[in-house]
């Protein structure tokens, strides 16, 4: 699997950390090892433009993502389906607002940029969170993720 990181944010990130919890992200959910995707870390001003430019939002966000290949969300670790190798499309994350984040929730902010890194992996492999159901479905298997994950670190 490739993965490209790119740090623009101007703070110092474990990125080779961010790279494990997104391919272990990627492998678990099926997706073929030729894949490719891109992580891309920001500042707060670059982030808080391309939220309001792509989501019409105010002020940054944590995470965005943006697919390039459409990926079914049927699709998972348990899937019969033959994994096919895709551009996935891009992440990118605000170390500044993940900072901020998990000082408020009471964890690190190693911890809170590995949940937005397999928050936005999921997002280009097609969840969402709109829908009550599609924040179950997708939270549920975020948190799953991540507790495995770390388990076999």
């Amino acid at each position: 699997m490739s993965i490209e990181i790119a740090n623009e944010s101007g703070h110092e990130v474990d990125g080779d950390t961010i790279l494990e919890v997104a391919r272990y992200a990627l492998t678990e959910m099926g997706v073929n090892p030729l894949a490719e995707l891109s992580i891309l870390l920001v500042d707060e001003e670059y982030m808080t433009e391309l939220n309001h430019r792509w989501m019409g939002g105010t002020g940054p966000t944590d995470v965005l993502a943006f697919p390039m290949d459409e990926m079914p969300v049927d699709r998972g670790p348990n899937s019969d389906e033959p994994a096919s190798p895709a551009l996935l499309g891009d992440v990118v994350l605000c170390p500044e607002v993940a900072e901020k984040q998990a000082a408020a929730a009471g964890h690190t902010a190693a911890d809170e940029m590995h949940m937005l890194t397999v928050h936005g992996v999921l997002h280009i492999l097609g969840y969402d969170h709109v829908e009550p159901d599609e924040a179950k479905r997708m939270f549920g298997l975020q948190g799953k993720l991540l507790e495995d994950w770390r388990r076999t670190r």
